[in-house]
């Protein structure tokens, strides 16, 4: 019995050391300096993102996506364009054409949009805001045309992979992907062919004079895009509750469970982490991290200036809020 009570002590003493190491960990933390954190966000102001001199907007696809709905609802009094693909969108906010463009960056049910992600670790714009539509789908065909007649299926892959239940209740439909899911609709009316059918809005249908053969073909009644809005002027406002980070780290053992580690150090939630892999570094990745905070916060500052010094690459991609 006195072998088994020793051995109960050797574990409280560890406990307890285990509990002052984290406690003095938590103290150093506190008392890190700030100086090198105005690095980091140096380049950053307060502004409401609303505040500018907004005389242009674009966002990628044509008139009828959802791209463009989203745009509509934000920027009503704008002046709006729309553009070929995602990178025309952020090169036209970097050479000043535009103030900000409306860019489609993840699906409840598809996951995300991986092209727009490696956009924002190669292009120096960040997110000003974030917009969730519900997303209910279309399949569109040419005036008289019946679902027995359709053979071939255009939309954006992202369309396509959230109707993948329905499709598949059609085997013999061929999917071809498209730029965008108003594209796909404004070439079926223009081909006038009975056996194709686009997947895209109700409002795409509209405007393109096509058929309504059915609607609601995603088969998740919540199906939400999120689409942000991204600007080249590296502003945060004070009602901003999203921090998006991109980190790369050494490729050591234990590297992410410390990393992650360093936000709950400081009261901070995490809400997102996606990995990406990095294409020079065979099976090494990058992690985008969405957390709740704003950048005038203390933990917020602490976590930045740590992870400066931990990390092999940092870049804030925007501190932001959610806009109805």
């Amino acid at each position: 019995m006195q072998g088994l009570e020793e051995i109960k002590a050797k574990l409280d003493k560890t406990d307890e050391k285990i509990i002052e190491l984290i406690d003095k960990k938590r103290e150093l933390i506190k008392l890190i300096s700030k100086a090198k954190y105005k690095e980091i966000t140096a380049e950053f102001i307060c502004k409401e993102y609303m505040d500018f001199d907004i005389k242009r907007v674009v966002y990628q696809g044509v008139e009828g996506a959802y791209s463009h709905i989203v745009t509509k609802k934000l920027f009503p009094d704008v002046e709006t364009e729309n553009v070929n693909t995602f990178e025309d969108a952020i090169n036209e906010v970097l050479n000043g054409n535009a103030k900000y463009c409306i860019i489609p960056i993840e699906n409840s049910s598809a996951g995300i949009v991986s092209d727009v992600y490696d956009l924002l670790l190669k292009k120096d714009v960040v997110i000003v805001a974030e917009y969730d539509l519900h997303i209910s789908h279309c399949l569109l065909g040419v005036r008289g045309a019946k679902p027995d007649d359709i053979r071939t299926v255009y939309s954006h892959p992202q369309a396509l992979m959230q109707c993948s239940a329905y499709l598949k209740e059609h085997p013999g439909w061929s999917q071809i992907s498209l730029l965008n899911t108003a594209v796909s609709a404004k070439k079926v009316r223009d081909d006038k062919d009975i056996s194709q059918a686009a997947i895209a809005s109700r409002l795409s249908g509209d405007l393109y004079d096509l058929d309504v053969l059915d609607e609601g073909i995603n088969r998740n009644a919540n199906n939400t895009t999120r689409f942000v809005v991204l600007s080249k002027e590296k502003i945060f406002s004070k009602k901003s509750n999203k921090l998006s980070l991109i980190l790369e780290l050494p490729h050591e053992k234990g590297m992410l469970y410390n990393i992650l580690g360093i936000f709950v150090l400081n009261g901070l939630n995490l809400v997102k982490v996606e990995s990406r892999p990095i294409p020079e570094k065979t099976f090494e990745y990058r992690f985008f991290i969405d957390i709740e905070g704003n950048l005038s916060l203390s933990n917020v500052s602490n976590v930045l200036e740590i992870l400066k010094k931990e990390v092999t690459f940092l870049k804030i991609l925007g501190n932001y809020c959610s806009v109805k």
